[in-house]
């Protein structure tokens, strides 16, 4: 008996214990960029560290330690005025992956592999940089490749008009980088690497181990490709906060997911803002939008980080998951009390509708999304803690940032039913839109929540086609966030009509389109 309680007894002091060390380490200035710290390479103080919950600063002699059990991540906190290194498909070393006994072995898609004992130090290098007062990153939403031949789509469709793109500091994909095959995570990493840029990765919905039955658990796959789903980094007076906010299994009935964070992670949040001065930009980053409705979020969570977030000077959200565009202001009646209504940029994704639609110049599925945005990506210019974002239609010039729906032709004389719709991509309902017939005088459009005619027009190619269309039919159209309309020219005497439309967005920048309307 004596003996059986002791071994009982020893269960339990190793069960307490021994799932529990110490990583320890120095963050270090790498002149050299070898990884190595060289005699004459200085540690770096208060250059804050975590293992994903905790976040420590660096001592005087650039020395770090924190407490890990057996599924941990250590990583440093990228200061402003460094750069991380990256590897050979500039993807950021940032972190140490701390799994002894590695990811779950019955999952379909493998997740990491057993790290051993704990390292006598884990050190971080940090290149010497330029403080960044002015950078643009660029932003991709939902790439969500579902086989090799929508890699290829994704690749030819977005990436080979970015190769050596210059004046960018980093990229980010806001999830959903496949589509359920997680082996595609590595031909995603290959097709984003010829970009060039130093690349960071938010994890969403489609990334996910389905295997899992804990949501601490469903993103093995990720870390092993990504590495950590929840970190952070400095660039300038930005502080970026990337976020996993998918819960799953669905803690509500064990089914699907819901938007939303664990407990530890929202130690991490707040113990990571803690070191980051009130006066900054705060940029979270997640794949599941903010919205007002608990079924997609829950909204304890989103006050959790409101609160959180309200002292800081100003703060941004990007997301994705919808495959449409939208801006969102959230005030006070959505529970925010920051000094500026938060912004939340719903980013349009570089898949668009899921790769549907006929072949557009490219080559590729045109993949126009539910709302009429065209696929693109976007780029985030800051200045000190001031932004801007900018959207790129995938194969456009940079100006094509309103689509006019109108005739082509009309009878002259005659009155019309006819309408002009603009589709202006990065508006809102308080953007200022308005046109003009033959250089005559402004006038405001009125603002309308509708489905996109353009986009309804094509989606019924498909159920008024005599023959087969050998591409994916598009999704069912939503209700657009940025249309505008007004009456199309009606009683005038033949001629052509040139309609211009002039639209500002909420940076104060301006954009125009024309359209040419025949009267015969």
């Amino acid at each position: 008996m004596k003996r059986t309680f002791l071994l009982a007894l020893s269960v339990l002091f190793c069960s307490l214990v021994c799932s529990q060390a110490t990583i320890q380490g120095i963050v270090f200035e790498d002149l050299n960029n070898n990884g190595i710290k060289d005699r004459k390479e200085k540690g770096l103080e208060g250059v804050a560290v975590s293992n994903g919950r905790d976040v420590v600063l660096t001592d005087q002699n650039g020395n770090y330690n924190l407490q890990v059990g057996n599924d941990n991540i250590i990583f440093v906190i990228k200061p402003s005025g460094y750069k991380v290194p990256v590897n050979r498909n500039n993807q950021p070393s940032f972190y140490y992956i701390h799994k002894p006994q590695g990811s779950p072995r019955h999952f379909k898609f493998a997740g990491v592999q057993p790290t051993g004992a704990t390292p006598k130090s884990v050190d971080f290098p940090l290149l010497p940089g330029d403080v960044e007062e002015e950078f643009t990153a660029l932003v991709f939403g939902d790439p969500q490749p579902y086989t090799q031949q929508e890699v290829d789509y994704f690749y030819r469709g977005i990436v080979e008009e970015l190769i050596g793109i210059k004046g960018i500091s980093f990229g980010l994909s806001l999830g959903d980088l496949v589509g359920d095959d997680l082996s595609l995570h590595s031909h995603y990493i290959s097709a984003v690497s010829r970009i060039g840029l130093p690349w960071y990765n938010v994890i969403g919905n489609h990334d996910i181990n389905y295997e899992a039955t804990a949501d601490s658990l469903s993103d093995e796959s990720f870390e092993a490709n990504f590495g950590p789903a929840n970190y952070s980094f400095n660039y300038g007076k930005a502080h970026f906060l990337i976020l996993d906010d998918i819960l799953y299994p669905d803690p509500r009935d064990g089914q699907g997911y819901w938007g939303g964070f664990r407990p530890e992670q929202m130690e991490f949040i707040k113990n990571n803002l803690q070191y980051v001065p009130k006066d900054r930009l705060i940029v979270l980053a997640f794949h599941i939008p903010f919205r007002n409705t608990e079924a997609a979020y829950r909204l304890s969570d989103r006050q959790a980080i409101f609160d959180m977030l309200k002292d800081f000077e100003r703060v941004l959200v990007l997301s994705a998951h919808t495959h449409y565009q939208r801006n969102d202001l959230f005030t006070d009646a959505d529970g925010w009390r920051g000094k500026h209504p938060l912004h939340e940029y719903n980013a349009g994704t570089t898949s668009g509708d899921w790769y549907s639609g006929l072949p557009n110049e490219q080559n590729v599925p045109s993949s126009t999304m539910r709302d009429g945005t065209p696929k693109g990506y976007a780029f985030l210019k800051v200045i000190g803690t001031e932004y801007s974002i900018d959207y790129k239609v995938a194969g456009k010039p940079a100006e094509y940032q309103i689509q006019i729906h109108a005739p082509k032709f009309l009878r002259a004389n005659y009155r019309t039913s006819a309408r002009i719709y603009a589709n202006f991509f990065m508006g809102r309902k308080d953007s200022k839109v308005e046109y003009r017939i033959n250089g005559g005088q402004w006038q405001p459009m009125t603002y309308t929540e509708d489905e996109d005619p353009l986009y309804v027009g094509k989606l019924y190619e498909w159920d008024t086609s005599d023959k087969m269309i050998p591409y994916r039919r598009p999704s069912h159209p939503v209700i657009s966030t940025h249309l505008w309309r007004a009456p199309a020219p009606a009683n005038m005497p033949p001629g052509k009509y040139t309609i211009e439309v002039r639209a500002t967005d909420m940076f104060g920048k301006q954009h125009f389109a024309t359209h040419v309307i025949t009267i015969e």
